[in-house]
């Protein structure tokens, strides 16, 4: 009878241990997946850059600078792997996108442009897809690390080498609370 109880105990045990690592993998996944997914996003606002910069410089050949720090900033975001590389670089390409705007600004013929109009509508789709994927991000990372961080899950975390995942931040909170404007109606 106790050998039967020690087993029975010796199963739960088992089986509680499986869960929990399998619970820890899910979330580990769904990070790298959600990550992903920012990743996209991101790549497809990199991509319609250059569209807006071509639309602009027709209307602004001489401001150059502002091109030019576009791209640069472009370039560098485009090079960020991890969600703190991301947040540093993310932080340089949206003022450099505002100073596009600023200049953009100045030209009422531009802001009348159906391309332009049309390419400042995609790159705002794109601005809300990539708040709600670096929100959900954020929510996984969270869920995650409260997982690797509580009992008895944080035995098992450490046992199989899970460590925790970073956050998505912006370095300022000050950027990240104010609206990236590219509507000039």
């Amino acid at each position: 009878m106790t050998l039967l109880i020690i087993l029975i105990i010796i199963a739960i045990l088992v089986i509680a241990v499986v869960a929990i690592y399998n619970k820890l993998v899910r979330l580990r996944n769904t990070v790298k997946s959600s990550w992903s997914d920012i990743d996209v996003q991101c790549k497809k606002r990199y991509d319609l850059v250059p569209n807006l910069v071509e639309t602009v410089k027709g209307y602004a050949s001489h401001e150059r600078g502002v091109f030019e720090k576009v791209t640069e900033a472009r370039s560098m975001a485009m090079k960020a792997t991890t969600p703190g590389e991301m947040a540093k670089t993310e932080n340089v390409f949206r003022d450099t996108l505002k100073s596009l705007f600023a200049v953009a600004e100045a030209y009422p013929e531009l802001k009348a442009n159906a391309n332009f109009i049309q390419l400042q509508s995609q790159l705002q789709e794109l601005e809300n897809n990539i708040e709600y994927a670096r929100r959900y991000y954020n929510a996984v990372v969270r869920d995650y690390n409260v997982l690797i961080e509580s009992f008895p899950s944080n035995l098992i975390a450490w046992q199989f080498n899970f460590k925790q995942a970073e956050l998505f931040q912006l370095e300022t909170p000050e950027v990240e609370r104010e609206p990236v404007k590219v509507s000039f109606s």
